[in-house]
């Protein structure tokens, strides 16, 4: 499969304009990957197995983003000003095709392609040639050690693994005997003669255990990339090593902690993030629906997916609504009162409208929602309502004047 989408895109590149091609190779990518994606849901409803869907997933992202750097260096040659994302998205660019060779090595990249993350070409590329040790004017920099970010990374990943583990053991969300068939857990009727506090905290629980699973693949996909330089970042203009940032997929705290939605997204599947928003997000004038939805049909096409993230851009609204009226009157510290308020509400918000997403069937995340009592999507409306009706303070920060 992978080897049929890498050489027929191949052929697109080397045959379509590039206006066409930023159009019609993510056509062909997401096509492919829903035939299979559809394909593994009729074969296996319900089953968490892994397929070749997985690491497909992780080559359709690459193959969508060479379309559009392709496009991007074309315009950005011809000196088109026009077109803000292109000239944004520069830093990805490519004046020309990569061989063959090239574009089947950057494809099938184990470290990248297993769990993600992906990244574009160019970034690629300058870790198989060198380049990212050059400084600006062409000459070598101080070359990092490569041990620590790399042990850095799969203890990470060991530690993820060992509370997903522990907590998922004892907290599970799926029935353990048949996952596919059998009643989840917290939806049992002995389950929810439990109060709903209980329940609750048992379901928030057990989403941290399931998320761990995900921090320990995209760590040790990470220490993989910084073995052989891929998550190094480059040097500075003085040649001084600028970090180990390229690989890195999740800021584990910061996605546990974050005091509102936007951080939140931001620290999780920050490549993915990156890719929606590169190529999504400012593709289509900064739309949150298509982002949201695509992101929803690349996961796939059980009903829970499309209920998580059809619910997550309310969520979103309310963030930026509170960031108006609230925000310029506190302070902005996560520390703060209102950072931990922010903390608590986006995490007991996001944990609920997030199980949609493990139960994947539309009877059980609606069930799981109505055993919350919807809370998430009321307390949402009712606290956008109010805030609504607040007077926006004026902004406490000063503008700089202009200089000619």
């Amino acid at each position: 499969h992978h080897l049929i989408t890498c050489l027929v895109a191949y052929g697109m590149i080397l045959v379509l304009p590039r206006r066409s091609l930023k159009t019609a190779l993510p056509l062909f990518v997401m096509t492919y990957m829903t035939l299979g994606h559809l394909h593994r849901q009729y074969i296996n409803y319900l089953g968490w197995d892994l397929d070749f869907t997985g690491t497909q997933m992780v080559l359709t992202q690459k193959l969508y983003m060479i379309g559009y750097n392709l496009y991007d260096g074309e315009v950005l040659a011809k000196g088109n000003t026009q077109d803000r994302a292109a000239k944004k998205c520069s830093k990805y660019a490519l004046k020309e095709a990569p061989g063959l060779l090239e574009f089947l090595g950057y494809g099938f990249c184990f470290s990248s392609l297993l769990a993600g993350p992906a990244y574009e070409y160019a970034t690629y590329l300058r870790a198989i040639d060198g380049s990212v040790f050059l400084k600006p004017d062409g000459t070598r920099g101080n070359i990092p050690s490569n041990v620590m970010p790399t042990l850095k990374a799969f203890l990470t990943s060991l530690v993820c693994m060992a509370i997903h583990v522990v907590l998922g053991g004892m907290f599970p969300l799926l029935d353990t005997t048949d996952p596919q068939h059998n009643t989840p857990v917290f939806l049992t009727q002995t389950f929810l003669e439990y109060s709903w506090p209980y329940r609750y905290f048992y379901m928030w629980v057990g989403l941290f255990a399931t998320r761990e699973k995900y921090y320990f693949a995209w760590k040790n996909a990470e220490g993989a990339q910084n073995l052989w330089y891929a998550g190094f970042d480059g040097v500075d203009d003085k040649g001084e090593p600028l970090g180990w940032t390229t690989a890195n997929n999740v800021d584990i705290l910061g996605m546990e902690l974050a005091p509102s939605v936007q951080m939140m997204t931001r620290d999780w599947n920050k490549k993915t993030s990156d890719w929606l928003t590169r190529y999504v997000y400012m593709r289509t004038g900064g739309s949150l629906l298509a982002v949201y939805s695509l992101s929803a049909f690349w996961h796939g096409f059980y009903p829970g997916y499309y209920l998580f993230f059809l619910s997550v851009p309310i969520a979103t609204f309310c963030d930026r609504l509170a960031k108006k009226k609230l925000g310029p009157l506190f302070s902005e510290s996560r520390f703060s009162l209102y950072g931990l308020a922010g903390t608590l509400g986006t995490s007991i918000t996001v944990n609920y409208m997030i199980i949609p997403f493990i139960m994947l069937a539309g009877g059980w995340s609606w069930d799981a929602w109505k055993a919350n009592y919807f809370f998430g999507h009321i307390g949402c409306v009712v606290f956008y309502s109010v805030l609504s009706m607040l007077p926006t303070p004026k902004s406490t920060k000063k503008v700089k004047p202009k200089t000619s």
